[in-house]
């Protein structure tokens, strides 16, 4: 028991000062998961409209800023009908928001571009 007591005494201040340091450099640990991943590397490539997803974003107001940094970034990849390991380019279904999703999008994701294919509302 005491040296269990030790081991936390050392741990808890050790969980602390990481905490810290990795907070002041602004690194994040979330980027690991296959949801994650998907996204970031979405928002390097160059964006491409179909003509629905055109319509829709005119009819919205949505820019492409906002596309990246609400959309992508707050949305969930639903993998159970996205085809991942499809070649050349896979394809995917972002819903939007996360939580109490409201729209599904579909895009490919290929070497050089992003592909938006077409949205659904689904409330």
């Amino acid at each position: 028991m005491r040296k269990l007591k030790f081991y936390f005494i050392g741990l808890v201040p050790g969980l602390i000062i990481v905490f810290f340091i990795l907070n002041k450099k602004g690194a994040r640990c979330t980027g690991y998961l296959p949801d994650s991943r998907v996204r970031a590397e979405t928002l390097t490539k160059n964006f491409r409209y179909s003509p629905d997803f055109e319509d829709f974003m005119k009819k919205r107001g949505i820019d492409e800023k906002f596309l990246k940094d609400s959309i992508l970034s707050a949305g969930k990849i639903d993998f159970d009908r996205s085809h991942a390991q499809k070649q050349p380019c896979p394809d995917y279904i972002l819903q939007y928001p996360e939580r109490n999703p409201r729209l599904e999008i579909s895009f490919e994701k290929c070497k050089e571009t992003a592909t938006f294919l077409g949205v659904k509302k689904i409330r």
